[in-house]
């Protein structure tokens, strides 16, 4: 508690003594009685309140703005100059209001003279706004009784619609000239609002979203605060994670983490970095956020999850025994995305979108290939459980899978990870490998992997051998697209809804079965030119052979006689085989 003596006395304004005792300050002053009482209607009334007439002493209990803010008081009733600025007004206005400074005791008081300086000066700057702002946050409640922070916070959501406005021409030319000038174009009130509280911060962006801001900027705003805000927290989980408990950790965090997230544009159009999402979702997790709260970063990154790179997706886990890597919250995100894709397909209703180039079936195709991926890099964790592993592979559909090397990869290295794994846990991991969906090479190492099931490996040789018999007939697969088509008739005794539902599930069937000849095509087209390589190569050996016999053909007929073949002939076969010179001479003969 802060206290005020105050000691009447004719002499002008004069601090005597300092003190601090038990946690309060302790003022005496001397002042002359008149230019206080005139001016403040709250000593006006405890001065005719007091019993004493010659009252010494006078008590003022938790004046906003302290010490410092009296003195400027005290100036201003004496007549003192001093210079009210956007750091000390909030401090003046909330004091003045406090001593009851009002027009009715004098003209041109304290309350007037802020509230000019607030009115013309600082509601037009957005700087000052903030300024401003800032320093209201030891003055609650009485700053927000007073409207400052109403008034500051709707001046700096219209100074930057102003802003943002004005600067739309040179926005343009940023945009079309070199990068320095785009570096140049950032919203410079973004560094600013950073250093307001998470509570005050809130109520600027939620007034700017509302006035008009781009939410570009405001995104870059969220960016920056985070930055500022969130710094180091990421830095103490990689230094000492087992350490780190997340029921402990600061609950401002947590309240800046949930704030921002909240605060996030809603519009398709915002575009905020994936990897910033990411950055929001590990620290959600680091300081136990709510679960509505990474809920929502999981949906957002859910949008476009075909454009994340895997390394953001290897979220570490903080908790102590469990695996290296956060499987439950990719597993969430994929569940959002096929939501997602769900929701985009029932809500077409015609066939155009279900095309070959169709964006979700490209999206789902992108995907497959990413989680694989992912798979393959936290397989060898061995504290990696098979019940985790198998929901990220049968979490996705079968068309999500052109061909199944990716999976069969990742299912290989967990098996090497896991050695100790049992026999029906290994055929319960290797039955979602579709045979038929394996490349040549990836089926040779299969036939001759170890590590895999019996069985495994009876399938691999099974469909090899029907691959090569179709290789050898011909067979292009026309009587399995034949087959899909027709069975794709919708019947008379299903309803429209239903015969639209198996028309897409054909549809999706027909697609993945071309995608697949699509690569068993270039797999063929890749046998083709090793195939006319080696005969090429063969062929070459063969014109050196030709050649040679042509040689030796054009000496029989230039010497024109039996002598010089006898000749020729009866030296060779003295060479190869000695003691037979009569058989050699009757062959050279004939």
């Amino acid at each position: 508690m802060i206290r005020f003596l105050v000691a009447t006395s004719i002499s002008l304004l004069l601090f005597l003594t300092f003190t601090k005792t038990n946690q309060s300050l302790l003022f005496v002053l001397v002042y002359e009685k008149f230019p206080l009482v005139a001016r403040s209607g709250r000593i006006r009334k405890m001065v005719t309140d007091a019993k004493d007439s010659n009252i010494s002493r006078l008590e003022l209990c938790n004046l906003p703005g302290g010490a410092r803010t009296f003195e400027l008081a005290a100036k201003f009733c004496y007549g003192m100059n001093f210079e009210v600025t956007a750091s000390n007004v909030s401090h003046l206005r909330c004091a003045a209001e406090f001593l009851e400074m009002t027009e009715d005791y004098y003209e041109v008081n304290l309350i007037e003279r802020t509230e000019t300086y607030l009115n013309e000066v600082v509601v037009q700057s957005l700087e000052k706004s903030v300024e401003v702002l800032s320093a209201c946050e030891t003055l609650l409640p009485i700053a927000e009784e007073l409207g400052i922070l109403n008034r500051c916070v709707n001046a700096i959501a219209v100074n930057a619609c102003r802003e943002q406005l004005v600067s739309g021409l040179s926005r343009l030319d940023c945009e079309s000239g070199s990068t320095e000038l785009k570096g140049g174009c950032l919203d410079w009130w973004v560094e600013d609002l950073s250093g307001l509280n998470i509570d005050f911060y809130h109520r600027v962006v939620s007034a700017m979203g509302r006035t008009g801001v781009r939410s570009d900027s405001i995104v870059a705003s969220l960016m920056h605060y985070a930055q500022v805000s969130l710094k180091g927290i990421g830095k103490q989980q990689i230094r000492n994670p087992a350490r780190t408990n997340p029921g402990a950790m600061d609950n401002t965090q947590r309240e800046i983490v949930e704030t921002l997230v909240s605060l996030m544009p809603t519009e398709k159009s915002s575009s905020i970095p994936l990897s910033f999402l990411f950055g929001m979702l590990r620290i959600a997790i680091m300081v136990d956020a709510t679960l509505a709260c990474r809920l929502e970063l999981e949906r957002r990154i859910s949008f476009r999850l075909e454009m994340v790179p895997l390394d953001d997706l290897l979220i570490p886990c903080i908790q102590a025994g469990d695996s290296m890597f956060d499987v439950e919250t990719v597993h969430r995100i994929l569940v959002h995305f096929l939501q997602r894709i769900e929701e985009e397909e029932n809500d077409d209703c015609g066939y155009e979108s279900d095309g070959l180039g169709s964006p979700s079936h490209g999206s789902v195709l992108k995907v497959g290939q990413l989680v694989d991926a992912y798979l393959a890099e936290i397989a060898p964790d061995p504290y990696l459980s098979v019940q985790k592993f198998t929901a990220i592979i049968e979490i996705l559909p079968d068309y999500a899978r052109v061909i199944d090397d990716g999976l069969y990869r990742a299912v290989d290295i967990f098996l090497k990870a896991h050695p100790m794994l049992p026999e029906h846990e290994r055929k319960q991991l290797c039955k979602y490998i579709d045979c038929q969906k394996l490349s040549q090479e990836a089926s040779n190492h299969a036939a001759q992997n170890d590590r895999l099931p019996v069985h495994m490996a009876v399938r691999v040789l099974y469909y090899e051998q029907l691959r090569l018999k179709s290789t050898v007939s011909g067979s292009s697969g026309d009587g399995f697209l034949s087959q899909k088509i027709s069975s794709g008739i919708p019947s008379a005794a299903m309803s429209p809804r239903d015969n639209y539902a198996s028309l897409r599930r054909e549809n999706r069937e027909l697609k993945l079965e071309i995608s697949r000849m699509r690569v068993r095509l270039s797999e063929l087209e890749k046998e083709q030119v090793v195939m006319k390589q080696g005969m090429m190569e063969k062929s070459g050996n063969g014109k050196k052979f030709l050649t040679s016999i042509s040689k030796g053909i054009g000496r029989i007929g230039i010497f024109h006689g039996p002598g010089g073949g006898k000749q020729q002939k009866s030296g060779r076969k003295s060479r190869a085989s000695e003691g037979k010179t009569g058989r050699s001479r009757r062959y050279s003969l004939s």
